[in-house]
């Protein structure tokens, strides 16, 4: 999901839940204490150079069991993030807590939304050296002593 539809949500919401996509929800006491641009630059197993850039949220759970955030007060944020920081339209990942940090992308689903489950995938299939018909088994992704990375 990208900045310009949360907007839009948190616009057109009287409220802001999250949920994860086992049902755990997220407290309603939840503090966004970060919103910001997130730039990756690496070099894949196929020796590629590459560069990601998301907007990134990140959920936080205090002891605050009265607090509740706003869509206006979300929306402040963004807007300021964006005047500021030169946040731009960006894919949105969240940084969350459940066990340990955890990354995840999201969806908005009745009403509420979704922190969906994120996976690392092997970039350089057709170079890295996997046979085509490993591939095909791994579903896009490297497998333990796959010889992708």
């Amino acid at each position: 999901m990208k900045l310009s539809e949360v907007k839009t949500i948190l616009a057109n919401s009287e409220k802001v839940d999250f949920i994860l996509e086992n049902g755990q929800t997220v407290p309603k006491h939840f503090h966004v204490t970060e919103v910001g641009i997130v730039r990756k630059n690496f070099i894949d197993c196929g020796g590629t150079v590459r560069t990601e850039q998301k907007a990134n949220f990140q959920l936080w759970n205090a002891t605050d069991y009265d607090h509740r955030l706003e869509p206006s007060k979300l929306l402040n944020i963004i807007h300021l993030s964006e005047q500021i920081l030169g946040l731009q339209d960006l894919e949105i990942e969240i940084e969350y807590q459940a066990d340990t940090i955890g990354k995840y992308g999201l969806e908005y689903q009745n009403g509420t939304f979704v922190l969906t489950s994120t996976q690392t995938a092997c970039l350089a299939f057709d170079s890295c050296g996997i046979p085509t018909q490993s591939i095909k088994q791994s579903s896009n992704s490297c497998t333990p002593g796959g010889g992708c990375c």
